[in-house]
């Protein structure tokens, strides 16, 4: 007599990735043994980079890799989200439509013979957009990689069904606490004044500036923002173009899905 598959009532959690690198999904497999004791809370359903398996069902919670640049994701991402309990966008471009983004300041026609050539009508292209621009996002993990402390606290408080709230002051904030020397006293340019804090000012603590990549601070403080410029001279619209490079996405697209 065969035996009956026992059924989990542990939360059923799977990945899925659109438009990326992938290498927000490796920082999980990098959790070392925080991994270890997230994998004792959940039933990881799906997950394409390490596993085969499919659950043909409903999830409790879906992690999306990856913005959202043509019509196919689009319809796919629907449909994810239509059977997802709880959405987590982790990873730039989910949140913010990341580098892809930067397909944005060009004519889509031009760009997708740039890529493609002279085949470029069979290859479907849309302007990228970030996850929450086209379904409702319930969790927002930021970051070029996601910083995995911070993937775990979200994932936990999606399983406890209660809220998170992204840092929404500037990195400076926790260089500061971690005693790291200014990079513009060193002469180099950063982003973090501008940028949302929440990564423990990861880059900056290991020798390199902040790119922008958890995206702009609610409200910046513009002022003290001319004075840096003013201070070190820098070209107003260079700074612009840098903060482009993860964040275009969200300047020409439409408003997050509610």
């Amino acid at each position: 007599m065969a035996k009956e598959k026992k059924v989990s009532n542990k939360p059923k959690v799977a990945f899925f990735d659109f438009a990326c690198c992938e290498g927000c999904q490796l920082q999980v497999a990098n959790l070392g043994e925080s991994l270890l004791d997230v994998l004792g809370l959940i039933d990881v359903v799906e997950f394409r980079e390490v596993m085969s398996e499919k659950w043909d069902k409903d999830y409790d919670v879906s992690i999306i890799e990856g913005s959202i640049t043509d019509h196919h994701a689009e319809e796919r991402i629907k449909k994810i989200r239509a059977r997802s309990k709880v959405l987590i966008a982790y990873g730039s471009c989910a949140t913010l439509g990341g580098v892809n983004g930067m397909k944005n300041s060009f004519e889509l026609e031009e760009i997708r013979k740039y890529v493609y050539g002279d085949k470029y009508h069979y290859f479907d292209s849309t302007p990228t957009k970030a996850v929450d621009q086209v379904v409702k996002v319930d969790y927002y993990v930021h970051g070029c990689p996601v910083y995995q402390p911070e993937l775990v606290e979200v994932l936990k408080c999606a399983l406890r069904g209660i809220p998170y709230a992204v840092p929404d002051k500037p990195v400076c904030s926790e260089c500061k606490l971690n005693e790291n020397v200014c990079l513009y006293d060193k002469g180099v340019v950063c982003l973090g004044p501008w940028t949302k804090a929440g990564c423990n000012s990861w880059c900056t603590n290991n020798g390199n500036f902040c790119y922008g990549c958890r995206g702009l601070v609610k409200n910046p403080a513009k002022n003290a923002a001319k004075d840096i410029i003013a201070r070190y001279n820098l070209d107003e619209k260079l700074m612009k173009n840098k903060f482009e490079m993860y964040n275009k996405a969200k300047e020409v697209s439409n408003e997050p899905k509610k």
